[in-house]
């Protein structure tokens, strides 16, 4: 049901756009390296039932870095999808991103991280950037239209310039759209799904 989400983080999609979930400790980022502010970051996609019906969800767990070379890593906690509905979450995680096999949505990217630097505060650029994305056993390529807007302190906004359209079948969810749409006894489920990011990255520590 989506093909960027971002990421959606479609979301080191941002960072990107300047040059380019585990219970596991993580090894901790260099000095130099950025890190994504989950808490003031986001992930949104929209699905269309039954021909007209929109209805926004997101995801409630992202994680994200950048190091000092410009390698761009973000990941989607894809069990964390927020529907507004218990029991649409429960399908979404079994049915459609069957979370059991394929836990994260993951994003890569390289960027110049001079390029960002080199930007004033408040200073946004527009641009496409290239990102990879590993969803469900896919891969693919996408090219996000992005705004990015250097913030205080050395942080760093980046958000999808307008949404990006996944299609479900090319990043192997077709299955999982059709069986939500058999056991909600819908007449359709669109595999075409608009997805937004807006995503913070700051300066380690």
């Amino acid at each position: 049901m989506i093909r960027s989400l971002v990421s959606v983080s479609v979301l080191s999609l941002a960072l990107a756009a300047c040059s380019a979930g585990s219970d596991k400790a993580e090894a901790p980022l260099p000095e130099g390296a950025w890190q994504l502010a989950a808490d003031q970051s986001n992930v949104g996609f929209v699905s269309v039932k039954a021909g007209n019906v929109g209805e926004a969800h997101s995801f409630k767990k992202l994680s994200g870095s950048v190091e000092p070379d410009g390698t761009v890593a973000v990941a989607i906690d894809l069990a964390s999808v927020d529907t507004g509905i218990d029991i649409r979450n429960q399908r979404m995680r079994d049915m459609l991103f069957e979370v059991a096999n394929f836990p994260d949505a993951k994003l890569t990217a390289k960027i110049d991280p001079n390029a960002i630097k080199a930007m004033k505060p408040g200073e946004r650029k527009t641009m496409a950037v290239p990102v990879t994305l590993d969803l469900h056993g896919t891969i693919n390529s996408i090219e996000a239209p992005l705004t990015v807007t250097r913030l205080a302190g050395e942080s760093v906004l980046v958000e999808t310039a307008k949404p990006l359209i996944i299609d479900a079948s090319a990043v192997g969810l077709e299955a999982g759209v059709g069986k939500l749409q058999e056991v909600a006894k819908l007449p359709a489920i669109s595999t075409a799904v608009p997805v937004t990011a807006s995503l913070v990255f700051k300066p380690k520590g």
